[in-house]
């Protein structure tokens, strides 16, 4: 597939890699209905700002095709590199994150600074430390298993460099990406075999430290009492979630018909980015949340089923990485579909993709890629296993005719 098995096989009868179908049908699938509704949910909010109508399906369609080139090259990099440079680009990652503090090299937009200024465009590091994240993660918990699997102590490491990022993005502000990083380093270790009572004394001090953040912003407090009754003020705090909610209402069953939203049209803010799921309700009805959310559990159970399919076989890099990739998609995936039911607060995290960003769609895709190249290294070494219980079986029969031919 994609012209990997020539230059992917280790030799010409050795084992071979093979990257995840049903994994990759899922991200494809994602990615195409992500386009699709790009253009349907931004048409409108594009004329009204006078940039033209297809602006924001330009936009997104040139980052997904930087994000394809990034996961075709992602996806012909041995892991063991990024395994290896995975402390380096933590801190290149971390001086990304400081550089936003920078005056003209961040930029601050709603009065966050979350932002590089590329000149040509801009970049949010936010997105690339999550896979960088997730890298380092899975490279401590192989080289460190055995602490980590038996000591409290072991588990020190990881937590501290989780908790130096969430204070740098909940000094941006950015309280949902750091939300989201404490929740995938805890999965991560606690996957990598850590003791569930060690995580939860770890974790003892970050609850209280989250409640002070969550509460310490009015604008945070206003989001929180806005989720508990949207309706007490549908035109003020209460405005983005009751009109998310009306456009899921509406829908019903099978929608109103793709590009028939009315809610898109002016009336629900961040119709192509965050709220994006409202108007998959509306358009295409309970039907197109089902396979949104259908997409998502394939992908992400694939990636977790095979990441314990690589520890077994002692891949472990690779089986690591994999649970990492798939529990940062599926749980940004979770936060937004729930901000947009109106399950969860809202956090301003889009839904992996198919909201319309750039650097997000961007790292996204660069993401997907790492986490097909941890399929391929992962189904290779099943190959291989399967290769050398095969052999034995072979050699046997070869021998009883040489000695039946000797006699």
């Amino acid at each position: 597939m994609f012209g990997f098995g020539s230059s992917q096989a280790i030799k010409r009868h050795g084992p071979r890699g093979s990257f995840d179908l049903p994994l990759l049908v899922a991200l494809v699938g994602l990615a195409g209905l992500g386009v699709v509704m790009v253009a349907s949910s931004s048409i409108a909010v594009a004329d009204s700002q006078h940039v033209g109508a297809l602006y924001y399906l330009k936009k997104h369609l040139f980052y997904l095709g930087l994000g394809l080139v990034l996961a075709g090259a992602a996806m012909r990099t041995e892991l063991k590199l990024l395994e290896k440079y995975s402390l380096p680009l933590l801190l290149l990652g971390g001086l990304l994150l400081l550089a936003v503090f920078v005056p003209h090299v961040g930029m601050r937009i709603n009065g966050a600074r979350r932002w590089l200024n590329l000149i040509v465009l801009s970049f949010q590091p936010v997105e690339a430390m999550k896979l960088i994240l997730v890298m380092y993660v899975a490279s401590f918990l192989v080289r460190h298993r055995e602490s980590v699997e038996t000591k409290f102590w072991g588990l020190l490491r990881p937590i501290i460099v989780a908790g130096a990022i969430v204070v740098l993005l909940l000094l941006q502000p950015d309280f949902g990406s750091a939300t989201l990083v404490i929740a995938v380093t805890i999965g991560m270790v606690w996957l990598g075999g850590a003791r569930p009572l060690y995580l939860f004394l770890m974790g003892l001090p970050l609850m209280p430290a989250l409640v002070v953040a969550a509460t310490s912003e009015s604008y945070r407090m206003k989001r929180l009492t806005s989720f508990m009754d949207p309706w007490k003020d549908p035109f003020n705090d209460g405005f983005q979630l009751t009109q998310s909610l009306m456009a899921i209402g509406r829908g019903e069953w099978t929608g109103v018909g793709l590009g028939s939203s009315v809610l898109k049209l002016s009336y629900l803010p961040e119709a192509h980015t965050d709220f994006i799921l409202a108007v998959i309700g509306e358009e295409l009805g309970l039907a197109g949340i089902a396979l949104v959310i259908g997409l998502f559990a394939l992908a992400v159970g694939r990636g977790l089923y095979l990441g314990l399919k690589g520890v077994e076989l002692g891949q472990r890099f690779a089986g690591y990485v994999a649970f990492g990739i798939s529990l940062m998609l599926g749980l940004q995936a979770m936060v937004s579909i729930g901000v947009n039911l109106g399950a969860l607060p809202t956090k301003g995290l889009t839904l992996p993709l198919i909201s319309s960003g750039g650097s997000s769609v961007l790292l996204t895709c660069a993401m997907a890629g790492v986490l097909l190249r941890a399929t391929f290294e992962i189904n290779r070494a099943l190959d291989a296993r399967q290769m050398a219980t095969r052999v034995p079986a072979l050699a046997v029969p070869g021998a009883a005719l040489r000695e039946g031919a000797a006699a």
